[in-house]
């Protein structure tokens, strides 16, 4: 890893990045593509060391109070984030001013931090979202090879239950002829519902490939699945978006599995939910000093 100091840490919707990079090795990651421009290697992970002080300072000029998000590009739960603690130290600013937070992240380090998750949820609003793709853990160590496996994943989804932390699954992303499969669906959808998550994120049963990612892709294919590139190539070409030849069914199954148990699966409410910091929250802090 290496060490930066960052001009801003907020972007203008709220969403935060305390590193550039991964370590999580996950073979699909959407993040390594070149239209990023994280111009140093992807497991080189680069360190906002600021960000904290960056963020005490945003977020002290707020008049208004709103929902922090971070984990929509990289995990701010890596593997260097247990020893420099920079999410937790946001995690305490974000508390101690009174804004909300959404951490996105598939590593079962984020219970570190689940006490200070859940006196933000008391406070304000929290919500933990999780990344589900496959239930079978031997796949799982395969295409997510360096971060904890769904079983570790469905532990955070549950300790959330229990501390009534909301929960929100992306079911994401399926790989064609991987793990786009009616039992794998199925299993995952048990334990969105068995941990009584809030809603599921799926805008298709596939995955997205561009410059960058699709060569690191192809690379992993050859490693782990010989032959798949090459039928990768004849189905879908140079195309983005690679869509499951059974998309529609597992989407529907997905939705019917949704609404039969109370799990909002729309993606514009979904996203409403997330974004949105609750009005009684945001009057009762109105006119409170600052710290």
């Amino acid at each position: 890893m290496h060490f930066s100091e960052a001009k801003g840490i907020l972007s203008a919707r709220g969403g935060m990045n305390i590193y550039r990079g991964c370590t999580h090795g996950c073979i699909y990651c959407d993040s390594r593509s070149r239209c990023y421009q994280i111009n140093h290697d992807f497991e080189d992970i680069e360190v906002k060391r600021n960000a904290p002080e960056l963020l005490e300072q945003k977020l002290s000029s707020k008049r208004k109070k709103c929902m922090i998000g971070t984990g929509a590009m990289c995990d701010p739960y890596m593997h260097c984030e247990a020893e420099l603690g920079l999410m937790h130290r946001c995690l305490e600013i974000i508390k101690r001013r009174g804004f909300g937070v959404t951490v996105h992240t598939k590593s079962d380090l984020i219970l570190r931090d689940i006490n200070i998750i859940e006196e933000i949820n008391a406070k304000s609003k929290a919500v933990v979202q999780m990344t589900l793709t496959t239930a079978d853990k031997n796949l799982c160590r395969v295409i997510e090879p360096a971060v904890c496996t769904t079983d570790g994943r469905a532990k955070v989804l549950a300790e959330c239950r229990k501390r009534k932390i909301p929960t929100v699954v992306w079911l994401s992303p399926f790989l064609p002829f991987i793990n786009d499969t009616e039992q794998n669906v199925r299993r995952l959808m048990e334990i969105c519902v068995q941990e009584k998550v809030r809603g599921i994120i799926c805008f298709k049963i596939g995955l997205t490939l561009r410059e960058g990612n699709r060569e690191y892709f192809y690379s992993k294919l050859d490693q782990h699945f010989p032959g798949l590139k090459e039928k990768y190539i004849r189905t879908y070409g140079n195309a983005y978006e690679v869509t499951s030849p059974d998309n529609d069914r597992l989407l529907q199954i997905i939705r019917t599995e949704c609404e039969k148990n109370g799990i909002e699966w729309r993606l514009e409410k979904v996203f409403e939910y997330l974004n949105t910091f609750p009005e009684e929250k945001q009057a009762a802090t109105q006119g409170m000093l600052e710290f």
